[in-house]
């Protein structure tokens, strides 16, 4: 029988840095190549247009370099430039954002595909708050107050959700009150691989405070002999390389393709990657499907996905600079070599294949088609 394919439309809320959930997002447009995407801005140097998908790219265009006020505009973007959203019969939510644009629906099916919660405004409140000078803090109180409500609201509205990892189902449980399906999210194993052994290890997190790359800094000072690659960038760039400023044997790359990335990885011994209670992380699967184990924390996602003493070393929360260079020193060349075997199988769990398998299922049976017997289901195409 032929399938029913719906007109639909993929929003996520912005292209700023090639992270894990843009990768997921392009994933997804490669499987899909008959919808358009939608964002709050993009980064064009980091997206230029020819990765765009050739159905169609909507910018509503509310970039700003104020963090507070960009959250504003992104929200006020999702919320009152998506009037168009009714011209599809369904529509995939990528983000925390976009979700917000569901308020302008008024039929067909809507999904969200959740790789976190808003955390500022729930679990790491306090950790954000801490960090704001005092005449800051009620400002700060009204935007939590604003996003717990905007987003509780569009996730009311939501016909199914997806969460990326078991971790963040149990915060949509928690703090929501909502159930989801874990699909985890796809690594492309083909193109990360093992590609020999150097004498370096890599960071992989964003340099943002709550992944604790400082950390990670402070124990490679201390071990002059070992050779560290921090293979992103973020707010924190500066601060580290101040940090760093005395130890040659700290190199910082800013954001790579992902070709440069995969020879960073693809030529370590092991890769580093400790982030508060991280969603789910695709880095260390990343990492695993080059060979490389990895030194993580045992809590968030890693949980899902590193096997301790098979696939990498998971220091108990929260990590210490002692904790991080007796790993270090724990997982030799040789001893990271022998473990090459599990971690490249362990990856082989996360493929682009077994994503979008699970994501067929979910998508095929959102709704049925307008005008049509309510006994036949919707089918929305996707390719594997």
């Amino acid at each position: 029988m032929e399938r029913f394919v719906r007109k639909g439309i993929l929003l996520y809320d912005f292209l700023a840095v090639p992270g894990g959930a843009e990768k997921l997002t392009f994933t997804l447009l490669e499987s899909l190549p008959d919808i358009p995407l939608c964002c709050a801005f993009r980064n064009k140097a980091a997206f230029p247009d020819e990765i765009l998908p050739k159905a169609g790219f909507m910018d509503l265009n509310a970039a700003s370099n104020l963090p507070v006020w960009r959250i504003l505009k992104v929200m006020h973007a999702f919320e009152r430039k998506t009037s168009f959203l009714n011209d599809y019969d369904w529509a995939l939510f990528s983000g925390i954002y976009a979700p917000l644009a569901v308020r302008n629906r008024f039929r067909g099916a809507n999904l969200l595909y959740c790789h976190t919660i808003p955390r500022f405004a729930y679990d790491l409140k306090a950790f954000y708050l801490s960090r704001l000078p005092f005449f800051l803090r009620p400002a700060f109180y009204g935007l939590v107050r604003l996003m717990r409500h905007r987003y509780k609201r569009a996730l009311g509205r939501m016909d199914g959700i997806i969460a990326n990892s078991h971790n963040v189902k149990k915060r949509l449980e928690t703090y929501l009150g909502r159930t989801a399906t874990v699909i985890h999210p796809p690594v492309n194993t083909e193109r990360f691989c093992w590609m020999g052994q150097k004498d370096h290890y890599v960071s992989l997190a964003r340099l943002e405070n709550f992944k604790r790359v400082d950390l990670i800094v402070d124990a490679f000072r201390q071990m002059p002999e070992k050779k560290l690659v921090v293979t992103s960038s973020g707010s924190e760039m500066q601060r580290l390389k101040k940090l760093a400023s005395d130890a040659p044997n700290i190199h910082f790359t800013g954001w790579q393709t992902e070709a440069q990335l995969c020879r960073w990885i693809g030529n370590a011994i092991a890769a580093i990657y400790i982030p508060m209670d991280e969603d789910f992380g695709m880095s260390p699967v990343e990492s695993m499907a080059a060979g490389k184990p990895v030194i993580g924390v045992a809590e968030g996602g890693l949980l899902e996905t590193v096997v301790p003493n098979q696939t990498g070393i998971l220091l108990e929360p929260p990590p210490t600079v002692d904790a991080i260079m007796a790993a270090v020193y724990h997982l030799t060349p040789e001893r990271a070599l022998e473990m090459r075997p599990a971690c490249e199988t362990r990856a082989r769990l996360f493929t682009r294949e077994i994503f979008l398998g699970k994501m067929r299922t979910i998508i095929d049976g959102l709704n049925t088609p307008p005008d049509s017997d309510a006994k036949t289901q919707c089918r929305i195409r996707i390719s594997a």
